[in-house]
């Protein structure tokens, strides 16, 4: 089960006391390799570089890179592996000025962040997507939600624990913008997840949509689970507990001016009649879209039939980012004509 779901990477990893990061999956002579607007400093470690492939019949294509890093954050004092997807534009001459916008991807939990990259196949997929003109060119951050192993914190700030809640929603976006050319803005920022992810990146939409104006959810739940794993995540706060509840957020405060797409399927998903309750709660100026498939249960399979569809989605909902000097605004040479 372990080696099918990716669940713990290793031992150490079970144990919480992995502190190492993933290998490189394919070994690059330009490490590194973003060009302008890299700032090791600014709380992002390259490890490694590797090309992505593309699948298409033209010759000479490409795929873009995937960096390994490590993001740390100032306000948190957290930190944690992840992929960097850099999109084959983000190196070419006549974007050289040019922000791109961005979507974090995660994992469930505890999740592996390379399960992103070899089960779920997305670098590949969002390279497919930008050369077929399915989506913009989008900077992929791809990792888990656990960045304070082995505990399962459901993405929040924990009172006297671990703030993963700023981390992501503040740290990893300042951290990003400093070290790759990322837009700063909601518009420019999307979330997607799977299971433990896709609560998440509902979660953190909702309550912060001055960071993500859009957000994924595939086969995600609407309300944080407390047991073994999670520990103590509301200190007694009754408060806390409901504003960390999804169809308690719908039905008691403003709806955020967020779009998001939530999956389910109607045979296998223990999620499908609550996620129909969630649709049906949402009003404007949030929106809500879904994907529901006819059987499909909790695994790589499903996410891999819904990733292809949710994750053009969600880059169409993203804006590129408007704070380009206008001197270096790329120009459009008209073609000459025929």
């Amino acid at each position: 089960m372990n080696n099918y779901f990716g669940f713990y990477g290793s031992w150490s990893d079970l144990f919480g006391t992995d502190v190492g990061t993933a290998a490189p999956i394919v070994a690059d002579a330009d490490p590194g390799g973003t060009g302008p607007g890299l700032h090791p400093s600014s709380g992002v470690q390259i490890i490694s570089s590797a090309h992505v492939p593309l699948i298409t019949t033209r010759k000479g294509g490409s795929g873009g890179k995937l960096e390994q890093v490590v993001i740390s954050g100032a306000s948190s004092g957290l930190s944690s592996p992840a992929y960097v997807y850099l999109p084959p534009q983000y190196f070419e001459k006549r974007y050289a000025h040019t922000r791109f916008p961005a979507i974090v991807a995660l994992t469930g939990y505890p999740g592996d962040a390379r399960n992103l990259v070899t089960r779920m196949n997305i670098p590949t997929i969002a390279a497919k997507a930008i050369d077929r003109d399915d989506m913009a060119p989008t900077i992929l951050v791809l990792m888990r939600p656990t960045v304070a192993p082995p505990r399962d914190t459901e993405c929040m700030d924990v009172p006297g624990g671990p703030q993963v809640e700023t981390y992501f929603t503040k740290d990893l976006r300042e951290s990003m913008a400093g070290a790759f050319r990322v837009g700063t803005e909601a518009a420019n920022w999307g979330v997607l997840g799977g299971s433990t992810g896709g609560f998440c990146a509902l979660k953190m939409s909702m309550r912060h949509p001055e960071a993500f104006s859009s957000a994924v959810s595939l086969s995600g739940y609407y309300q944080a689970p407390v047991d073994a794993t999670t520990g103590d995540l509301f200190a007694g706060d009754a408060r806390l507990k409901n504003e960390n509840d999804l169809m308690w957020r719908l039905a008691n405060l403003p709806h955020p001016p967020i779009s998001v797409l939530v999956t389910s399927s109607r045979q296998g998903e223990s999620n499908y009649r609550t996620t129909l309750a969630f649709l049906d709660a949402v009003k404007p100026p949030m929106e809500a879209s879904s994907l529901i498939l006819p059987s499909g249960g909790h695994n790589f399979n499903t996410w891999n039939r819904e990733i292809p569809e949710a994750l053009p989605w969600l880059a169409q909902q993203l804006h590129m980012p408007l704070d380009v000097p206008p001197a270096a605004t790329p120009k459009i040479v008209p073609s000459p004509s025929s």
